[in-house]
């Protein structure tokens, strides 16, 4: 496919417009789906979208449209930014659309609901096995990047040549995207770091300080690692951008949607009002007892997310999950 075929996002939240943006603004055109045909007509023609990511403009050669059928048809690759809770769902009103040579990358950050799966499970599940499939996923606050600030990403696939595509769409202008071929790792990264940020910010709420927010994250990538390992992963995966680079953004900086609600549950919330004060998906709370059914399943010990899937199920109150993690014995740091 030419680099002047149209990449189309599926998903007019504030990731998926940042990423659509940021393609368009590579010089080649770009779609950007969603839903609902009021609110897309209103952002092509004020060419912003003022509910999620307001303050970043599209570029001139970037379409924003409801029109699915025309997307997919005018389009090559196509990325899926919807919440992970809909992937299914869009891969099955693609269907019938796709032509075989279109690649599609998932952007979402997350475990389907009920059956675990990841992204590209999922994706092979709906749209066939040997459709060539991406993950892109990293330390991204959707603001920043529409705002053409300097970002970086990890780009898997289990087709080394798809990744090499997808990540040219994106690469340049600051935005830096690096490939790999370990979906898995990747996308474990993305999964999990969302519920550890909610552990570490109920820590924060509770105002346990800057020593215990280091130790929760470090002891927390390291669980992250055992599981994603025992998928078959590589670890080197969890030490780069997908892994330890998406930990420390979403576990230390207030734009994140699942540190804030921890916070909120810290200092007092009941999960119900914690999740009724923050705006947008908290894609922890959906992956937390996903992430937890694997870690059973493995046989992997995950201590901290064990205690914040408690917390967020309303099954202990967050002082009671710190003094059970006090409590558990002493042990080698490795091993």
């Amino acid at each position: 496919m030419s680099e002047q075929t149209p990449v189309a996002v599926l998903g007019a939240g504030a990731f998926g417009t940042a990423l659509a943006i940021q393609l368009s603004r590579r010089g080649a055109p770009a779609f950007l789906w969603g839903r609902d045909a009021t609110t897309m007509a209103t952002i092509q023609e004020s060419r912003e979208n003022t509910v999620y990511l307001k303050g970043c403009a599209l570029p001139a050669r970037l379409i924003a449209t409801s029109d699915l059928v025309r997307v997919v048809a005018e389009s090559g690759d196509i990325v899926i930014a919807t919440p992970s809770h809909s992937l299914r769902e869009t891969c099955e009103r693609l269907g019938t659309l796709l032509r075989p040579e279109q690649g599609i990358a998932c952007a979402a950050k997350g475990l389907e609901p009920g059956s675990g799966r990841l992204a590209h499970e999922v994706i092979g599940a709906a749209l066939g096995l040997t459709r060539s499939v991406a993950v892109i996923s990293g330390p991204t606050f959707a603001k920043e990047l529409g705002l053409g600030l300097p970002t970086a990403v990890t780009v898997a696939s289990n087709d080394p040549a798809f990744a090499e595509r997808m990540a040219l769409r994106f690469h340049g202008d600051g935005f830096r995207a690096y490939t790999s071929r370990d979906l898995v790792g990747v996308e474990i990264g993305g999964a999990a770091k969302n519920v550890l940020a909610i552990a570490v910010g109920i820590a924060d709420g509770l105002g346990l300080g800057a020593n215990t927010r280091a130790a929760m994250i470090t002891r927390g990538l390291n669980e992250i690692t055992r599981l994603a390992t025992a998928l078959g992963a590589e670890a080197e995966t969890l030490m780069g951008m997908a892994g330890l680079g998406d930990l420390v953004l979403t576990c230390t900086d207030n734009q994140s949607r699942n540190r804030r609600y921890g916070i909120q549950l810290g200092e007092g919330a009941t999960p119900e009002q914690a999740r009724a004060a923050i705006e947008g998906v908290v894609e922890g709370v959906r992956a937390a007892p996903e992430v937890l059914r694997l870690a059973h399943r493995l046989g992997v010990d995950m201590p901290l997310l064990e205690m914040a899937g408690a917390v967020i199920a309303g099954q202990v109150s967050p002082i009671e999950a710190l003094k059970r993690l006090a409590e558990r014995p002493l042990r080698a740091e490795l091993g």
